[in-house]
């Protein structure tokens, strides 16, 4: 472990580098691979580097920035970091409730965050996964245009604070998931390019040259970011990442970053002591995604994968939503593929893509499971991602959101719940930020001429103007009020039976069952219970005969001991 007091600068091409220092400049001594280095300083110092004579840039590895990422670093006391050793918990198969920490609350930071934790416990999830937090520009954002990979951002409270909240999560016996994103890095504050070659023109993106994973150099950029997660987990005492987007990292090595990234996780958990749990958002449909790195050259070893399709599936068979990428979504057929086979794409056309997608999902097989899979109605992207930020809550009938939760949390996946989502909030989630004057106005032009280009003829939210910020922020009063309570309770039940059922976390593909009632009703068998749901405006008979578990509607019996679901509705019955 490195010491956190000492500046340290991988700075190659520099002919001298000087340590600016509470004002003062210092020369640095140059070691061996391009690195410089000082003596330690005291906590609360404020530094920083000059590359031949250069302006002062922050430290790309400091731990906190208290003027963001154009100021200077600052010196963190280590002793924030000395507590009790957490034990961890196993986060496969468990709840996660995804959090944005400036908008959880109306303060907006990680102390603020801990007056709700015990709402959390009371709704029965196993951890919260926490949209990036390290450093960006301006006081407000999404966080995935970080520039600071090591550095909690100060708009949060900083470090100190992030490790209050992650001992208030343990304290209640919640697992922390960190949102980490190394496809890129964000356009303002970001200095790196200045220290070394953490960028090649090898690779194209949308954000211009790729972060630097297989060219000169790169070995030195794979150990800067294995080196901010190795602190997260080590350090900070967090307890798994979900990696953004890795289908847009550009890596022609023979070692794919993920595939190193998951190797370091097992030797982090033996170090540790502890369980880490990893996951990636991926678009790419491919098995090989979450099978261990040593089953195949393709594999990289990820606990976990988001599954795109399923909720593609659920959103566009109760909303009627078919444009875009929901083109080949919708029917009752697809959703009882994507929730018994993950992929809906698996080989075959993709419309959207308009070229062939993905790879099957083997049901039996023992690299991966259901478990391997994080399932969801709603996240930051599918909310944020629409023109005005809208919640699927907010255009179903009580009914269809409430089937459609319980599909997805008593599935054989993971699952994932969004802030707000479980009391149906009011609230929106749009895109915002808080770029300077040189970058902020095209974001907003940009995002106009984005949903402009897509048919929108409505207001799309300023995402500069703070309004769009704070009205993004979630109403907790309404957690007690009609009729948000009751889809509280009924989360809260899916959830407990999610806990407490025997069958409910078989994570086996292969003991989960769909069968089509008719074009707008399906049963879900799981072992030893079944959901059974509908999108019909009516009375809908489904076969099963078993005693209720839970039901939003209370379901009719008919002589024959079948049950009739008042429509739009669910049942979940005994077998």
């Amino acid at each position: 472990m490195r010491d956190i007091t000492r500046p340290e600068v991988w700075a190659p091409n520099a002919e001298r580098v000087e340590l600016s220092v509470n004002a003062e400049t210092r020369p640095m001594e140059r070691g061996d691979g391009g690195w410089w280095r000082a003596e330690p300083l005291a906590p609360g110092d404020r530094y920083g580097f000059r590359l031949d004579g250069g302006p002062v840039r922050p430290d790309p590895r400091s731990l906190h920035q208290p003027d963001g990422p154009h100021g200077e670093s600052c010196i963190v006391d280590p002793a924030i970091f000395d507590r009790p050793r957490w034990e961890g918990v196993e986060l496969r198969g468990k709840a996660l409730y995804e959090l944005h920490v400036g908008t959880f609350t109306a303060g907006g930071t990680f102390d603020d965050a801990i007056g709700q934790l015990d709402h959390l416990v009371e709704l029965g999830v196993g951890a919260v996964e926490v949209l990036p937090v390290n450093d960006f520009a301006g006081r407000r954002g999404w966080g995935y245009d970080g520039v600071g990979q090591y550095a909690t951002h100060d708009a949060y409270g900083g470090p100190a604070a992030f490790v209050r909240f992650i001992d208030a999560c343990h304290a209640r016996g919640l697992g922390v998931v960190l949102d980490v994103v190394y496809n890129h890095f964000g356009p303002e504050g970001n200095y790196l390019a200045e220290f070394g070659p953490y960028f090649t023109d090898k690779h194209e993106t949308p954000w211009g040259p790729a972060v630097n994973l297989d060219d000169e150099g790169s070995r030195e950029v794979r150990d800067f970011l294995l080196g901010a997660m190795h602190q997260w987990v080590s350090l900070f005492g967090i307890d798994g990442f979900r990696i953004d987007a890795v289908h847009a990292f550009q890596d022609d090595s023979d070692y794919h970053f993920l595939a190193e990234i998951a190797d370091r996780a097992r030797e982090w958990e033996a170090e540790l002591g502890r369980p880490l749990f990893v996951t990636a958002e991926s678009d790419l449909n491919q098995p090989a995604m979450v099978s261990p790195t040593s089953s195949s050259p393709d594999a990289r070893g990820m606990d976990a994968q988001w599954a795109d399709d399923v909720h593609h599936a659920l959103h566009s068979f109760f909303t009627g939503e078919r444009q875009g990428y929901y083109v080949d979504f919708g029917s009752v057929d697809v959703l009882a593929k994507a929730l018994t086979e993950v992929f809906v794409h698996d080989g075959g056309h993709s419309t959207f893509r308009d070229k062939p997608w993905g790879a099957p999902v083997d049901r039996d097989s023992d690299l991966y499971d259901g478990h391997s899979f994080v399932a969801f109605i709603q996240n930051h992207d599918q909310v944020g991602n629409r023109a005005v930020g809208d919640r699927v809550g907010q255009s179903l009938a009580p009914g269809a959101y409430a089937a459609a939760a319980a599909l997805y949390l008593l599935s054989p996946f993971t699952p994932l719940v969004f802030m707000g989502e479980e009391w149906n909030a009011t609230s929106r989630f749009p895109f915002f930020s808080h770029l300077g004057p040189e970058l902020g106005p095209h974001v907003t032009a940009g995002r106009a001429r984005e949903f402009e280009a897509m048919g929108w003829e409505g207001t799309v939210p300023d995402p500069q103007a703070e309004s769009t910020f704070i009205n993004s922020k979630l109403r907790w009063e309404e957690v007690s009020q009609r009729p948000h309570q009751r889809v509280f309770d009924w989360y809260r039940t899916l959830l407990r039976l999610r806990r407490e059922l025997p069958g409910a976390m078989d994570a086996s593909l292969s003991a989960t069952r769909a069968e089509i009632v008719d074009d707008d009703t399906l049963v879900l068998h799981r072992p030893g219970f079944a959901v059974a749901v509908t999108r019909a405006e009516r009375e809908v008979d489904v076969p099963l005969t078993g005693d209720v578990l839970a039901a939003w509607d209370e379901p009719r019996r008919l002589d024959d001991g079948r049950l009739a679901i008042p429509g739009p509705g669910v049942v979940i019955v005994a077998e």
